[in-house]
Protein backbone atom coordinates (compact mmCIF):
# COMPACT_ATOMS: atom_id res chain seq x y z
CA UNK A 1 0.00 0.00 0.00
CA UNK A 2 3.27 2.21 0.65
CA UNK A 3 5.47 0.55 -1.43
CA UNK A 4 5.95 3.82 -3.82
CA UNK A 5 6.51 6.54 -0.40
CA UNK A 6 8.86 4.09 0.38
CA UNK A 7 10.72 3.67 -1.88
CA UNK A 8 11.04 7.53 -2.55
CA UNK A 9 12.00 7.50 1.42
CA UNK A 10 14.85 4.80 0.73
CA UNK A 11 15.90 7.08 -1.95
CA UNK A 12 15.96 10.45 0.17
CA UNK A 13 18.11 8.20 3.05
CA UNK A 14 21.01 7.06 0.33
CA UNK A 15 21.25 10.44 -1.17
CA UNK A 16 21.53 12.10 2.52
CA UNK A 17 23.95 9.01 3.31
CA UNK A 18 25.90 9.77 0.02
CA UNK A 19 26.95 13.43 0.82
CA UNK A 20 27.81 11.97 4.84
CA UNK A 21 30.12 9.30 3.09
CA UNK A 22 31.73 12.13 1.15
CA UNK A 23 32.61 13.79 3.81
CA UNK A 24 33.55 11.18 6.30
CA UNK A 25 36.64 11.57 8.03
CA UNK A 26 37.86 14.66 5.99
CA UNK A 27 39.26 17.84 6.86
CA UNK A 28 36.01 19.70 5.61
CA UNK A 29 33.32 19.17 8.18
CA UNK A 30 33.46 22.92 9.38
CA UNK A 31 32.54 21.45 13.08
CA UNK A 32 30.14 23.46 15.14
CA UNK A 33 27.89 23.97 18.09
CA UNK A 34 24.81 24.81 18.26
CA UNK A 35 23.01 24.29 22.28
CA UNK A 36 25.82 23.97 24.33
CA UNK A 37 29.38 22.84 23.50
CA UNK A 38 28.75 19.28 23.62
CA UNK A 39 25.53 19.47 20.79
CA UNK A 40 27.63 19.71 17.72
CA UNK A 41 26.27 20.15 14.01
CA UNK A 42 28.43 19.64 10.71
CA UNK A 43 27.96 20.73 7.01
CA UNK A 44 27.10 17.02 6.15
CA UNK A 45 23.91 17.47 8.91
CA UNK A 46 22.62 21.11 6.76
CA UNK A 47 23.33 19.84 3.29
CA UNK A 48 21.74 16.45 3.78
CA UNK A 49 18.89 18.26 5.41
CA UNK A 50 18.43 20.75 2.37
CA UNK A 51 18.93 17.91 -0.16
CA UNK A 52 16.19 15.73 2.07
CA UNK A 53 13.83 18.57 1.85
CA UNK A 54 14.35 19.87 -1.16
CA UNK A 55 13.70 16.29 -2.73
CA UNK A 56 10.55 16.19 -0.73
CA UNK A 57 9.50 20.04 -2.21
CA UNK A 58 10.12 18.89 -5.83
CA UNK A 59 8.08 15.19 -5.48
CA UNK A 60 5.58 16.57 -2.95
CA UNK A 61 5.24 20.12 -2.98
CA UNK A 62 2.12 20.09 -0.63
CA UNK A 63 3.56 18.00 2.08
CA UNK A 64 5.24 19.02 5.37
CA UNK A 65 8.61 18.42 6.82
CA UNK A 66 9.88 18.88 10.03
CA UNK A 67 13.77 18.78 10.45
CA UNK A 68 16.26 18.85 13.49
CA UNK A 69 18.38 21.57 11.41
CA UNK A 70 15.62 23.05 9.35
CA UNK A 71 12.54 22.95 11.84
CA UNK A 72 9.15 23.12 10.77
CA UNK A 73 8.78 24.10 6.67
CA UNK A 74 6.12 23.58 3.53
CA UNK A 75 2.56 23.19 4.02
CA UNK A 76 1.84 23.31 8.01
CA UNK A 77 -1.94 22.28 7.19
CA UNK A 78 -1.06 19.18 5.20
CA UNK A 79 -2.31 16.10 5.98
CA UNK A 80 0.88 14.69 5.16
CA UNK A 81 4.33 15.37 7.11
CA UNK A 82 7.86 14.44 7.39
CA UNK A 83 9.74 13.76 10.01
CA UNK A 84 13.85 13.91 9.32
CA UNK A 85 16.89 13.91 11.11
CA UNK A 86 19.34 14.23 8.62
CA UNK A 87 22.38 12.73 10.56
CA UNK A 88 21.81 11.43 13.97
CA UNK A 89 24.96 10.44 15.46
CA UNK A 90 26.55 13.65 14.69
CA UNK A 91 29.35 13.45 17.72
CA UNK A 92 30.12 10.21 16.26
CA UNK A 93 30.40 11.12 12.29
CA UNK A 94 32.39 14.48 13.61
CA UNK A 95 34.93 12.36 15.80
CA UNK A 96 35.57 9.76 12.26
CA UNK A 97 33.51 6.83 14.20
CA UNK A 98 31.15 4.78 11.78
CA UNK A 99 27.67 4.88 13.51
CA UNK A 100 25.73 7.84 12.28
CA UNK A 101 22.39 7.13 10.13
CA UNK A 102 19.60 8.59 7.91
CA UNK A 103 16.31 8.70 10.02
CA UNK A 104 13.28 9.21 7.69
CA UNK A 105 9.68 8.98 8.62
CA UNK A 106 6.61 10.19 6.88
CA UNK A 107 3.32 10.62 9.07
CA UNK A 108 -0.42 10.68 7.75
CA UNK A 109 -3.13 12.85 9.92
CA UNK A 110 -0.48 11.93 12.68
CA UNK A 111 0.12 8.57 12.39
CA UNK A 112 3.59 7.15 11.18
CA UNK A 113 3.20 5.21 7.99
CA UNK A 114 6.91 4.85 6.49
CA UNK A 115 9.59 4.66 8.74
CA UNK A 116 13.54 4.52 7.33
CA UNK A 117 17.04 4.33 9.14
CA UNK A 118 19.98 4.32 6.85
CA UNK A 119 23.78 3.25 8.11
CA UNK A 120 25.70 4.77 5.32
CA UNK A 121 29.30 3.58 6.19
CA UNK A 122 27.93 -0.01 7.71
CA UNK A 123 25.26 -0.02 4.79
CA UNK A 124 22.63 -1.12 6.12
CA UNK A 125 19.08 -0.88 5.69
CA UNK A 126 16.19 -0.65 7.96
CA UNK A 127 12.31 -0.03 6.94
CA UNK A 128 8.98 -0.38 7.62
CA UNK A 129 5.43 0.30 6.65
CA UNK A 130 2.31 0.33 8.78
CA UNK A 131 1.05 -2.94 8.86
CA UNK A 132 3.70 -4.41 6.26
CA UNK A 133 6.20 -5.43 8.38
CA UNK A 134 9.76 -4.30 9.11
CA UNK A 135 13.12 -5.32 7.28
CA UNK A 136 16.95 -5.48 7.29
CA UNK A 137 18.92 -5.36 4.21
CA UNK A 138 22.46 -5.59 4.72
CA UNK A 139 24.75 -3.88 1.54
CA UNK A 140 24.13 -6.45 -1.60
CA UNK A 141 21.81 -9.19 0.47
CA UNK A 142 17.90 -9.11 -0.11
CA UNK A 143 15.78 -7.59 2.95
CA UNK A 144 14.77 -9.54 5.44
CA UNK A 145 11.58 -9.36 7.79
CA UNK A 146 13.14 -9.06 11.26
CA UNK A 147 11.46 -9.31 15.15
CA UNK A 148 12.00 -8.00 18.19
CA UNK A 149 14.30 -10.11 20.62
CA UNK A 150 12.54 -13.26 23.00
CA UNK A 151 15.10 -12.80 25.99
CA UNK A 152 13.03 -12.65 28.92
CA UNK A 153 15.78 -11.46 32.30
CA UNK A 154 17.84 -8.59 32.48
CA UNK A 155 20.73 -11.05 33.00
CA UNK A 156 20.88 -12.26 30.03
CA UNK A 157 20.28 -8.78 27.54
CA UNK A 158 22.56 -6.28 26.26
CA UNK A 159 21.06 -2.84 26.46
CA UNK A 160 21.73 0.29 24.99
CA UNK A 161 21.10 3.79 26.33
CA UNK A 162 22.47 7.50 26.14
CA UNK A 163 22.62 10.86 27.28
CA UNK A 164 20.73 13.98 26.83
CA UNK A 165 23.11 17.06 24.88
CA UNK A 166 22.48 19.15 28.01
CA UNK A 167 23.45 16.56 30.97
CA UNK A 168 25.27 18.88 32.95
CA UNK A 169 22.40 20.95 33.73
CA UNK A 170 19.56 19.04 32.78
CA UNK A 171 18.16 16.83 36.14
CA UNK A 172 16.77 13.88 33.83
CA UNK A 173 20.61 13.38 32.98
CA UNK A 174 20.33 9.52 32.86
CA UNK A 175 23.27 8.66 35.09
CA UNK A 176 21.16 7.36 38.15
CA UNK A 177 19.53 4.92 35.94
CA UNK A 178 22.80 3.32 34.07
CA UNK A 179 24.17 3.56 37.46
CA UNK A 180 20.83 1.47 39.28
CA UNK A 181 20.68 -1.34 36.15
CA UNK A 182 24.16 -1.91 35.44
CA UNK A 183 24.81 -4.84 38.29
CA UNK A 184 21.43 -6.49 36.52
CA UNK A 185 22.37 -6.95 32.97
CA UNK A 186 24.78 -9.02 30.87
CA UNK A 187 26.49 -5.19 29.76
CA UNK A 188 25.09 -1.85 28.57
CA UNK A 189 25.84 -0.36 25.12
CA UNK A 190 26.49 3.54 24.50
CA UNK A 191 26.31 3.39 20.61
CA UNK A 192 25.31 7.25 19.63
CA UNK A 193 22.41 7.15 17.51
CA UNK A 194 19.00 6.28 18.89
CA UNK A 195 17.34 5.83 15.81
CA UNK A 196 20.10 2.85 14.69
CA UNK A 197 19.47 1.70 18.64
CA UNK A 198 15.70 1.30 18.50
CA UNK A 199 16.21 -0.29 15.25
CA UNK A 200 18.60 -2.81 16.40
CA UNK A 201 16.21 -3.42 18.54
CA UNK A 202 13.55 -4.39 16.23
CA UNK A 203 16.29 -7.12 14.55
CA UNK A 204 17.04 -8.42 18.06
CA UNK A 205 20.95 -7.23 18.11
CA UNK A 206 19.81 -5.49 21.02
CA UNK A 207 17.86 -6.72 23.92
CA UNK A 208 16.29 -3.44 24.97
CA UNK A 209 17.10 0.40 25.02
CA UNK A 210 15.91 3.39 27.12
CA UNK A 211 16.71 7.22 26.52
CA UNK A 212 15.61 10.36 27.83
CA UNK A 213 14.62 13.70 26.59
CA UNK A 214 14.81 12.58 22.94
CA UNK A 215 13.17 14.56 19.75
CA UNK A 216 10.55 13.52 17.65
CA UNK A 217 12.90 13.08 14.93
CA UNK A 218 15.01 11.03 16.91
CA UNK A 219 12.50 8.19 17.20
CA UNK A 220 10.06 8.82 14.59
CA UNK A 221 11.32 6.12 11.90
CA UNK A 222 12.58 4.37 14.31
CA UNK A 223 9.48 3.50 16.72
CA UNK A 224 7.47 2.22 13.80
CA UNK A 225 10.24 -0.45 12.77
CA UNK A 226 10.12 -1.41 16.26
CA UNK A 227 6.22 -2.10 16.21
CA UNK A 228 6.26 -3.45 13.34
CA UNK A 229 8.68 -6.21 14.55
CA UNK A 230 6.62 -6.92 17.62
CA UNK A 231 8.00 -4.59 19.87
CA UNK A 232 7.06 -1.96 22.29
CA UNK A 233 7.78 1.21 23.50
CA UNK A 234 6.72 2.63 27.06
CA UNK A 235 6.06 6.47 27.34
CA UNK A 236 8.03 7.27 30.66
CA UNK A 237 5.71 11.05 30.31
CA UNK A 238 9.30 13.25 31.25
CA UNK A 239 8.39 17.36 31.35
CA UNK A 240 11.47 17.28 28.84
CA UNK A 241 11.44 15.91 25.52
CA UNK A 242 11.02 12.51 24.90
CA UNK A 243 11.52 9.72 27.52
CA UNK A 244 11.30 6.33 26.58
CA UNK A 245 11.74 2.07 27.09
CA UNK A 246 11.79 -0.08 24.19
CA UNK A 247 12.11 -3.64 23.89
CA UNK A 248 10.33 -6.95 23.75
CA UNK A 249 7.22 -6.70 26.81
CA UNK A 250 9.05 -8.56 29.32
CA UNK A 251 12.22 -6.35 28.96
CA UNK A 252 10.19 -3.11 29.11
CA UNK A 253 8.91 -4.24 32.38
CA UNK A 254 12.53 -5.24 33.09
CA UNK A 255 14.20 -2.17 32.64
CA UNK A 256 11.12 0.03 34.18
CA UNK A 257 12.22 -1.31 37.43
CA UNK A 258 15.27 0.26 37.48
CA UNK A 259 14.89 3.53 34.46
CA UNK A 260 12.76 6.34 36.70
Amino acid sequence: MYDELLKFAVQLAKAAGGIQLAYFRGDRLSIETKSNVYDVVTRADRESEELIAGMIAERYPDHAILGEEGGCRGNAASDWRWVVDPLDGTTNYSQGLPLFTVSIALQYRGETIVGVVYAPYLNELFTATKGGGAYLQYASREPERIRVGEKQTLATSVIASGFPYDKDVNPDNNSDNVARIIPYVRDVRRLGSAAYDISCVAAGLLDGYWELALHEWDVCAAELILAEAGGVVCDLRRDRGISIVAGNGAIVKEILKYVR
